[in-house]
């Protein structure tokens, strides 16, 4: 039998985290508990974990501050919880990784049909070829160094990449020859929202095509599945980075 979801929620208010964790409990989830980013590692290095609920707004490392950590560290699917209420900030929080955010006040009812959603989504999710993230990839004439985070041509110049243009293009080079959906793109890169982002992932494949392609109307490295999403038709190797430790 299948082990239950393992939940960490991490709010510096015991008035939410407690009454929280005892509800997701009773709907079957195992829940863990930190009031802030000291214990959330704490417990990150004593156990693997499915999911994480963060705060935004906690003294100390704060809620976006412990998401990017998350990103940089582990594939983790995060859910963030916030009261802010300018849609900027929520894209902000997105950007750099989270794959849903929950409006406070919330519903209990509520994050956890988001935990779920989250869960099944990761869960179909093809798995990156290699898990380590700072490599050093090579496609056709293009080099990728993911430590320093520069798309170098065949001229030794470097391309400038948005961050969200870097992620998109990482998750393409970790899987290559697999048709990845909008959806598990939306996933590895910029996560969910209440609204619908599929154009998103249009729009930044179409920036990204213009700095790759040689002909980005008639595109041969990025191809379009129709009906299925987008596919790296090239193939890739990878190399330890430019500075990376021996």
């Amino acid at each position: 039998m299948e082990p239950s979801p393992h939940i960490l929620v991490v709010d510096d208010s015991a008035d939410i985290r407690e009454p929280l964790a005892k509800y997701l409990s009773r709907k079957g989830l195992r829940v863990s508990t930190a009031s802030g980013g000291v214990e959330m590692k704490r417990l990150l290095k004593a156990s693997a974990f499915d999911l994480v609920v963060l705060d935004i707004m906690m003294p100390g490392e704060d809620g976006l501050t412990l998401c990017r950590f998350l990103r940089e560290t582990s594939e983790t699917p995060v859910i963030l919880l916030t009261a802010m209420v300018d849609e900027t900030d929520r894209v902000v929080g997105l950007e750099i990784g989270a794959d849903d955010y929950v409006s406070k006040p919330f519903s209990p009812r509520e994050l956890l049909a988001r935990i779920r959603a989250v869960l099944r989504r990761s869960r179909s999710v093809p798995a990156t070829r290699d898990a380590a993230p700072a490599k050093r990839y090579r496609f056709l004439t293009w080099e990728l160094d993911g430590l320093r985070r520069e798309l170098i041509g065949s001229d030794a110049v470097a391309v400038p990449l948005s961050t969200a243009e870097f992620r998109l293009l990482t998750v393409f080079l970790q899987r290559p020859q697999m048709v990845l959906s909008r959806e598990q793109l939306l996933d590895l890169t910029a996560g969910r929202s209440l609204e619908p982002f599929e154009r998103s992932i249009d729009n930044q494949v179409s920036r990204l095509r213009k700095k790759i392609e040689p002909d980005p109307k008639n595109p041969t490295i990025i191809k379009t599945v129709w009906g299925g999403g987008y596919v790296l038709a090239a193939q890739v190797t990878e190399a330890a980075p430019t500075g990376a430790p021996p």
